[in-house]
């Protein structure tokens, strides 16, 4: 499933080289070049993780980690050139989730961020998702419904995933845009709609996915 990395990172050949290694890994990548400048990003879209250099211009990176946390839990790995202590533990205090030096390799940097999400979102790392009689599993891309085999499109088969990764949890159409179709995508969050409509039909469950007006959409037992 698609998600958003926000870097905030103002060196280009740095900024270049991470920016290709995740989006070669699946991940949309919103790239700026100043603290101020994330925070607007920030403002704007929900994002997966921010990957947040210290050494910028303007607003350094433990001002904008503390910005960010004062409104947002989003996950923050920091990245910097500086292999000390103090820098470490400022941006641990300041609510990182975690320290990169400086140079680093791409396999060490997607690690770190598959890591931070298992820590903050277990569900999305499972591959076996069930939610009363519907079952889940990724790594075969098979859905059951009742112990029955249920044929989805690659999307339809995200979005429910995404949904039983997260049951109880009102998530909003640009949520389930962002984290299932990235948020290039034209569609707008219309499409979310017609593929909730479709699951629904598919699963014969219509309860399994609630419509909770003006927020979105709930997966609930049924």
């Amino acid at each position: 499933m698609a998600g958003t990395v926000l870097l905030v990172e103002d060196e280009p050949s740095v900024g270049e080289l991470v920016q290709a290694y995740l989006v070669r890994d699946g991940y949309q990548v919103v790239w700026v070049r100043s603290g101020e400048a994330a925070l607007e990003e920030l403002g704007r879209r929900p994002v997966l993780i921010v990957l947040l250099d210290i050494g910028l211009p303007g607003m350094d990176g433990f001002e904008v980690c503390r910005a960010i946390r004062n409104g947002s839990r989003v996950p923050i790995l920091m990245l910097t050139a500086r292999d000390e202590e103090p820098d470490r533990v400022f941006g641990l205090e300041f609510g990182a989730d975690d320290y990169l030096t400086k140079p680093f390799s791409p396999r060490e940097l997607l690690a770190r961020i598959r890591a931070i999400l298992r820590r903050v979102d277990p569900g999305a790392t499972e591959d076996l998702l069930e939610l009363g009689d519907v079952r889940i599993d990724r790594s075969t891309h098979e859905v059951t419904c009742g112990g029955q085999p249920v044929e989805l499109t690659a999307k339809e088969f995200d979005l429910l995933a995404y949904f039983l990764a997260h049951p109880g949890t009102v998530l909003s159409r640009e949520v389930l845009l962002d984290r299932v179709w990235g948020v290039a995508y034209p569609g707008g969050t219309r499409t979310v709609d017609v593929h909730v409509g479709q699951l629904r039909r598919k699963l014969g469950r219509p309860e399994l996915i609630r419509t909770l007006r003006g927020a979105g959409y709930k997966a609930i037992q049924t």
